[in-house]
């Protein structure tokens, strides 16, 4: 295992350049089994849930890998296709059902092991599931698989009891091929699913309703190849952002997707950050001080869940009491101890914390628990005293592509190191 050793107190000036979204690319990778020809990708980031999804198409029947070896484009063929994604891969990388869809869609069959992935509470996939039987899929649970079958998708009106990221991603994929006119309502309106609906419309589905919470797809009988751009990570943008304000500097966003980051924006901008927009991208400076704020994490449009934990170390140097309220996870706080370790004042009590900001950073060993917590810790060693000590990165790698180039090329010193 890897560590991040982190000398902080530097503030981070200059440029990054925004990579690919990990949570776009995703779904619209394994979209790549409901067409007929090849696709090329563009703008995918090399990370290693992106190269878990490339062994697991290659384990389903599609050709998929890099064009080159430190390349950003991806080119992938569905082949002869198999209806089993191993727990082996799933159970590290939660986005793997969403192949339920489209190989229910191209083989009428699928299994897959019940799914994994970051442990910051449950993630049921009984949405996907209901809305799948609706348009005609049956399902069983087979010692750790679900399995599921259909003579064939037929269109169906489906509303979700809850705006699902990945319930939204799965049934899109489906309805693509089915039979009819599907209807998604209380859809999630996240900008990855945007970009879904971008690429399969990009390989002849017939989708409208995209930004809203309700779909119409109206099925085809068949996708065709194309070459597709994935969009900039707003995450890893606002990431960023946040770097630039904890460490009291001045960052320019190339490639920064800023009208998808309206709520983490407008919650910095209320902290005292300031903010300059241009086509190239977005420019951020820390304000002379940081005030205190609430936030409560909401599905899109509201402030992202996959941002408290990077917000909630910046509100650790932000005078006066601040307050987030987590209401989509019921276990992403493990971040907090970590933070305490490192001489943050935050209280819980239930979906609630408390920040008591205004008291120093101190560098000190802590543990990374999942892919934002790690951002987080990132984030506080770049503003603390001393050196930070930052364990179990795999969870980092996950989904933030060589970010210790990236900060240490605008003034961080972080060095990468064997944990032993």
């Amino acid at each position: 295992m890897e560590k991040l050793v982190i000398r902080g107190g530097r503030p981070l000036r200059g440029k990054i350049e925004i990579s690919g979204s990990k949570n776009a690319a995703l779904p619209i990778m394994l979209a790549c089994i409901l067409v007929d020809g090849p696709v090329l990708y563009r703008n995918v980031p090399r990370l290693r849930d992106i190269f878990t999804t490339l062994k697991l198409l290659r384990i389903l029947g599609c050709s998929a890998a890099f064009t080159d070896e430190a390349g950003h484009e991806v080119a992938a063929e569905a082949g002869a296709l198999m209806p089993e994604a191993p727990y082996d891969l799933v159970c590290t990388m939660r986005a793997s059902v969403l192949v339920l869809g489209p190989l229910l869609a191209r083989l009428g069959r699928a299994k897959v092991a019940l799914p994994g992935g970051c442990a910051i509470g449950a993630r049921p996939v009984d949405l996907h599931l209901k809305a799948l039987e609706r348009m005609g899929a049956r399902f069983d649970l087979d010692s750790g698989y679900i399995v599921g079958t259909c003579a064939e998708l037929r269109g169906a009106d489906i509303t979700f009891d809850f705006p699902t990221v990945g319930g939204t991603e799965n049934l899109l994929m489906a309805a693509s091929l089915a039979r009819g006119e599907t209807i998604l309502r209380n859809a999630a309106r996240e900008p990855e699913i945007s970009d879904l609906v971008n690429f399969l419309c990009a390989c002849g589905a017939e989708i409208s309703g995209e930004g809203s919470d309700t779909l119409h797809v109206r099925g085809v009988s068949s996708l065709r190849g194309c070459a597709y751009s994935i969009m900039p990570d707003r995450i890893e943008a606002g990431t960023f952002l946040t770097a630039a304000a904890i460490t009291g500097g001045e960052l320019f966003l190339e490639n920064c997707p800023a009208e998808a980051l309206n709520a983490v924006i407008s919650k910095l901008e209320s902290m005292g950050v300031g903010f300059e927009r241009n086509p190239e991208g977005l420019r951020v400076r820390s304000g002379a001080s940081l005030k205190s704020a609430g936030v409560t994490t909401r599905p899109y449009p509201g402030f992202p869940t996959d941002m408290q934990a990077q917000i909630m170390a910046l509100m650790t140097r932000a005078e006066g009491s601040s307050t987030v309220e987590e209401t989509i996870f019921e276990n992403r706080f493990m971040h907090v101890p970590e933070l305490g370790r490192m001489g943050a004042d935050i209280e819980l009590s239930g979906s609630r914390a408390v920040i008591r900001g205004g008291r120093p950073l101190i560098g000190a060993p802590v543990m990374a628990s999942d892919l934002r917590a790690s951002a987080s810790l990132v984030l506080a060693g770049l503003a603390a005293q001393g050196e930070t000590q930052v364990r179990r990165i795999y969870h980092l790698d996950r989904g933030y592509e060589h970010i210790e180039h990236k900060l240490n090329a605008v003034g961080a010193d972080i060095t990468r190191l064997e944990d032993r």
